[in-house]
């Protein structure tokens, strides 16, 4: 990586996922959410428990690689879309990108498919594209979207999809989001559940960062210490509310 280079992580140690696993899942396995962890800042991925609002699989039977380092820019791959044509995020070169890693499996998942249908849609201005990479089975992921529908491009990664997570610099925990400018560098990574405040808080410094009115550095550490502080406050309402 780029020394100097903060990206906003919140970070968890998933078990990696393998299609063992996925086959568990699908008939009816239970996959329990990790404790929760605060939200910190990196040039690294950290190693800590994952955010409550993250799903881990079980162990699997893929192999990890033996280092995980987050990019600088958005890496390289290709996966087939809805009607199996392979595509990569070079195609949407020159737009900003949220790049969102879910399963149909995962509740948190589920979750934020409304959301990131509305953000597209209100942020056509800002020429936003989201690309959704499901880590599931195809038949799964189709039969979802009959019921669930997406708006935004989706790509499906069979055995192919845990490459597509490791491209990314991290392990398998869903869902994360990667924020990126039109550039393709990468500003922000977010593991578990995307909240409306946090995603305005990371796309509005990423139009600033396309629009040359706010440097790439400085965006991510305006984004590490809003996501803190939103964080806090989420994490203090929780008791009020009970």
């Amino acid at each position: 990586m780029k020394k100097g280079l903060i990206l906003v992580v919140v970070v968890g140690i998933a078990a990696v996922l393998g299609f063992l696993v996925q086959h568990q899942v699908r008939s009816g396995a239970n996959v329990t959410p990790a404790p929760a962890a605060a939200n910190a800042p990196a040039t690294t991925p950290a190693t800590s428990a994952l955010p409550a609002d993250a799903t881990a699989a079980p162990a699997g039977t893929e192999a990890k690689p033996a280092d995980l380092v987050i990019p600088t820019t958005l890496p390289h791959f290709e996966l087939a879309d809805r009607d199996g044509k392979k595509r990569s995020l070079d195609d949407w070169k020159g737009r900003p990108l949220m790049v969102n890693y879910w399963a149909s499996w995962c509740g948190p998942c589920r979750r934020e498919i409304p959301l990131l249908n509305q953000l597209r849609a209100e942020r056509k201005a800002q020429k936003l594209e989201i690309v959704g990479i499901a880590v599931d089975f195809k038949d799964d992921v189709l039969t979802f979207l009959k019921t669930n529908p997406i708006s935004y491009p989706l790509l499906i990664g069979e055995e192919d999809g845990i490459a597509a997570v490791h491209a990314m610099g991290v392990e398998p925990a869903f869902p994360f989001t990667v924020f990126a400018d039109s550039k393709q560098d990468i500003v922000a990574l977010k593991i578990g559940e995307l909240h409306r405040d946090e995603a305005d808080l990371i796309l509005d410094r990423v139009a600033k960062v396309d629009a040359g009115t706010l440097p790439l550095p400085e965006a991510r550490q305006q984004i590490t210490e809003g996501l803190k502080e939103l964080a806090e406050k989420r994490a203090a309402a929780k008791p009020a509310a009970g």
